[in-house]
């Protein structure tokens, strides 16, 4: 009788503990100036569901990072230029944000706004679909 009782235990700490991680890890970056003023500009602006995914909470939590999903598409705000982008790279232009591809990674860089915007999609997911529903918001908010 005491099994049946430990197992509905164990089984509500588990339902508790997976019911608790929808926060993702994500490293924010350091921005400083007037790229951190836009970047908590964008956070406010970010759509609270992409492409099919709910936003979650970043560990830690940053200004910087937005999270959709269980990570499946993360934006980090304020980053460096992208180390594989060379001077003559091709980029996407997307409702006027121009996008660099990583020819290395599934990872796009809105590289012509005060700020870099870094936005990694898994590959379940369409990058032009993200790119699109995301170029509003930066365009709104962070500038040339």
């Amino acid at each position: 009788m005491r099994t049946p009782a430990l197992l509905a235990v164990a089984a509500a700490v588990l339902a508790a503990v997976t019911g608790c991680s929808t926060t993702v890890r994500v490293e924010p970056p350091t921005p400083t100036g007037a790229a951190a003023a836009a970047c908590r500009r964008l956070d406010t602006a970010l759509p609270h569901r992409l492409d099919g995914l709910d936003r979650v909470a970043s560990e830690p939590a940053s200004p910087y990072v937005a999270v959709w999903g269980a990570g499946e598409i993360a934006l980090r705000c304020g980053v460096e230029r992208p180390a594989a982008m060379a001077p003559t790279a091709e980029v996407s232009d997307i409702n006027g944000i121009a996008w660099f591809a990583d020819p290395r990674k599934p990872l796009f860089t809105a590289i012509n706004r005060e700020a870099y915007v870094e936005v990694t999609i898994s590959r379940e997911h369409s990058s032009g679909t993200v790119l699109v529903d995301l170029s509003s918001p930066i365009k709104a908010t962070i500038p040339h």
